[in-house]
């Protein structure tokens, strides 16, 4: 680790990544009504990465550099109802994801119709 950054400033610059990637993020609370407790789930993923640098430029300046970076992506999935001592999954319908694959067969489907047709015209 280069002299200009101290392991605190390291810690402080990736502070909170633990809480971000708990478990809190996956199941939210619970909600209950009417006898019913309903606990939301997600799917969460995350990823992150840092560098640093050094050196000097041209000028005989000191150089130096630090980065680090972070994603996080969260997405429901279901619910699990729970009611008395029955529990039940009950999974949510991405539309969205739906609607990509509907668009990746369309295009499929032009393709192979384009390459039939241009097949039957020679």
């Amino acid at each position: 680790m280069p002299d200009w950054m101290s392991n605190d400033e390291v810690l402080e610059s990736i502070k909170g990544t633990h809480e971000t990637l708990s478990v809190r993020r996956a199941y939210g609370d619970p909600i209950e009504l009417e006898g019913v407790t309903v606990i939301p789930v997600a799917r969460v993923a995350g990823g992150g990465g840092g560098g640093a640098g050094g050196g000097e430029d041209e000028n005989e300046a000191r150089g130096g550099g630090f980065g680090t970076g972070f994603g996080l992506q969260v997405s429901p999935i279901g619910v699990y109802e729970v009611r008395g001592s029955s529990v039940e999954w009950k999974p949510t319908v991405d539309l969205n994801r739906l609607l990509r694959g509907g668009q990746v067969l369309a295009g499929i489907f032009v393709v192979c119709a384009t390459l039939v047709a241009l097949a039957r015209s020679r």
